[in-house]
């Protein structure tokens, strides 16, 4: 019997583990406490090991039970526009002010599809920018400015 392995499953089950083996590394540094009283460690110990469990688990399907799949093309476009938007929103938020920033990370992203016309990604982007000021700066009162220093006149 032939056994097929899905190296895109043992590939993402890997990260997962790694991602989940730095949070319980990183958690190691803060006071775990007990099942009753939880100290600031705990809970990112305990996901740390729910993430690498399930990427383990996913890496022993990926040689177990895998299906021949191949990654395919790579989405160049797609992949240079979110990385962008996310260097752009952490470079110029405390700057520009949580309000525009968000509006033009919300553009830059829209930059990942060929398909998204130019009103549609206005008007995503303005959605997506009131929502996330209600959620963020409204609901859980983060101290971000709503306008920066550099659109200050």
């Amino acid at each position: 019997m032939e056994r097929r392995r899905s190296l895109p499953d043992i590939l993402a089950g890997g990260v997962f583990v790694l991602i989940g083996a730095a949070f319980m590394v990183g958690a190691r540094g803060y006071e775990l406490g007990s099942l009753l009283r939880m100290g600031p460690g705990y809970f990112p110990l305990l996901v740390g090991a729910i993430v690498a469990a399930l990427g383990l688990a996913i890496v022993v399907k990926g040689f177990v039970a895998g299906e021949v799949a191949s990654f395919g093309t790579v989405p160049w476009r797609a992949l240079a526009a979110i990385v962008l938007a996310v260097v752009f929103f952490g470079l110029t938020v405390r700057r520009l002010g949580f309000v525009p920033t968000s509006a033009v990370t919300a553009l830059l992203t829209t930059l990942a599809s060929r398909r998204v016309r130019p009103l549609t990604a206005v008007a995503v982007a303005a959605v997506l920018t009131v929502a996330s000021t209600l959620i963020f700066v409204v609901g859980l009162q983060l101290r971000i400015p709503l306008w920066g220093p550099w659109l200050q006149f």
